[in-house]
């Protein structure tokens, strides 16, 4: 049977052999920046999974750019080198194609891991004091310095200079992450903002320090290679950021040379009144992919793999983003394609986990091996989904 979750998505010159993605999810097992052996663990359980792209937890693109002194960074050359280390790893595993999440936290930086009780961690203690558009207070996250216009141009320095790095280890993708309520979702949300001058006021104002962060990172990213943004859709907050608004500024990226919209929401403020439930961001991802003509990612509870086809056969998104499920089931992949009757390639040391997935092979020869292998795929691809099926 066919399936569009399993089907190719091309973005210039990247094709996607499925429309599964891991959606980028703090780790917070960073050593000064740098990614360690727990990313290569992490990440490469996925790059052994058949997942169509993986993508990187954010990455800040300036120490204090980071959620948490935790955290990694692509800043220098240490933390370059880690995560090309980590990279390296993963595409040596499979044909998974893999992306970097480039943030900034802003104001929302300098704090405890997500999995602990969350508190600012002080300047004495490791932190930072962080950046924020506007002076702001929350209680929970250290108190901001607002930027002058000096620091706007440095971030977006770090941003141009992290997308080169990127390019350097050889990324396949890269995610903005514009969302959340980190730096630029800060800059766009009129609940945090309230600068008077070019980057405060009106939406084009708002707009204006993501669009140029963008513009600069998408000129020194190779043509080829596609780069999108991950966005809240909208704040859940009355008088904040809109789907409207949503709808703009994914018109305004897209003429920037964005490939696609990763449709989240919130993050932005304590006051959000959320209303969730199975595939609540869905019809974001619908409609800024309609209204604005931009492919989108869609992504928030969803955990099934019906659920996942029928969001794209409904073309409400073009790719499906996938974070706690495939934290809970890193075989996601492979549940989706018994439930489809999808061949896969499984990674050959896992074949012997089902008596139909193939048969011992004795090789001496690498090129022999592989056409070995691929004919034995092919041969094998009815049996395999008559018998998962």
């Amino acid at each position: 049977m066919t399936s569009k979750l399993f089907s190719p998505y091309t973005m210039r010159g990247l094709t996607l052999e499925n429309r599964i993605v891991l959606s980028p999810m703090c780790q917070y097992a960073g050593e000064d920046g740098r990614a360690t052996d727990w990313h290569i663990m992490h990440l490469g359980q996925y790059a052994c999974s058949n997942i169509g792209l993986i993508i990187t937890e954010a990455c800040g693109v300036e120490p204090k750019g980071r959620i948490s002194p935790w955290c990694i960074g692509l800043y220098n050359d240490e933390t370059e080198e880690a995560l090309a280390r980590v990279i390296r790893f993963c595409k040596a595993q499979s044909d998974t194609k893999f992306g970097v999440q480039l943030a900034h936290a802003g104001r929302k930086s300098s704090v405890t891991p997500s999995f602990m009780i969350r508190e600012a961690v002080p300047p004495e203690k490791g932190g930072w004091i962080p950046h924020s558009p506007s002076p702001y207070s929350d209680g929970v996250h250290p108190d901001p310095k607002a930027m002058e216009i000096e620091d706007i141009e440095e971030v977006k320095a770090a941003w141009v200079a992290s997308t080169k790095r990127a390019a350097r280890i050889g990324v396949d993708l890269i995610e903005m992450h514009f969302a959340h309520g980190y730096l630029v979702n800060e800059f766009t949300s009129p609940l945090i903002n309230r600068r008077e001058d070019q980057y405060g006021g009106s939406l084009e104002n708002r707009m204006r320090f993501g669009l140029e962060i963008f513009k600069a990172c998408r000129a020194a990213f190779p043509p080829d290679k596609p780069m999108g943004a991950r966005i809240s859709a909208v704040d859940w907050v009355e008088g904040g950021w809109t789907i409207e608004d949503s709808v703009i500024f994914s018109r305004e990226l897209k003429a920037l040379g964005c490939d696609y919209i990763c449709t989240s929401s919130g993050g932005v403020s304590l006051h959000q009144k959320i209303t969730a439930g199975p595939g609540y961001q869905v019809p974001f991802a619908d409609r800024v992919r309609r209204e604005s003509g931009v492919a989108t990612m869609a992504v928030g509870q969803i955990t099934e793999p019906q659920q996942a086809e029928d969001i794209l056969e409904a073309g409400q998104a073009d790719m499906i983003a996938l974070g706690r499920r495939l934290l809970a089931n890193p075989r996601w992949a492979w549940m989706a394609a018994v439930h489809f009757q999808q061949f896969l390639k499984y990674p050959p040391r896992y074949r012997v986990c089902h008596p139909k997935m193939g048969t011992k092979l004795n090789f001496t020869d690498t090129t022999e091996k592989k056409q070995q292998l691929l004919h034995m795929f092919q041969q094998e691809q009815e049996t395999t989904v008559k018998a998962w099926g």
